[in-house]
């Protein structure tokens, strides 16, 4: 595929990439950006475009996980920053912190080791290593949807035991 066939391609689309990022982000900046990494990556693979049905639904699938993959890293900062709120800058937990954070990463630890070894080897790759579901996709011979279908359920079993062992306590 040419720049000009290209271009075209994306002119057509741009705006409606900009308006499903919006919605999904809620945020003027963080939109812009995701159409245009977006963008990058339909120029990259120009090559290859040819062999889709529909650029457009391609591209909306894509810019779909983008800015859903910005929400996830976000909610991470946010996630950090409460942890932290309680805490002056340079301090350490307190020792009861300390054990009660230990003994929650000890139990959480055993409900994963006790998973299927798919979800067990899926939450270790995504949330523990950090891999992109490019890069487990590429491990494991996985789908990405079949990745996430997997993540998801892994991870509710973990919240739901998580869960039960508290209130048992």
């Amino acid at each position: 595929m040419n720049r000009v066939d290209f271009n075209s391609i994306i002119l057509r689309i741009s705006r409606k990439l900009f308006r499903y990022a919006y919605r999904v982000l809620n945020n003027q900046q963080e939109a812009e950006d995701a159409v245009q990494e977006v963008c990058i990556k339909l120029w990259e693979m120009r090559d290859r475009l040819n062999q889709y049905d529909s650029i457009e639904a391609l591209s909306t699938t894509m810019i779909r996980n983008h800015s859903i993959d910005l929400l996830r890293r976000r909610k991470a900062v946010e996630y950090e920053h409460i942890n932290t709120i309680h805490q002056y800058p340079g301090s350490t937990p307190s020792p009861q912190e300390q054990m009660e954070r230990k003994e929650s990463y000890n139990i959480i630890s055993e409900i994963i080791e006790k998973l299927p070894p798919v979800q067990c080897e899926m939450i270790r790759l995504r949330d523990i290593d950090g891999l992109t579901y490019d890069e487990i996709s590429a491990k494991t011979n996985q789908t990405i949807n079949n990745i996430r279908v997997i993540l998801s359920r892994a991870r509710k079993s973990v919240r739901n035991d998580y869960k039960k062992y508290r209130h048992e306590k």
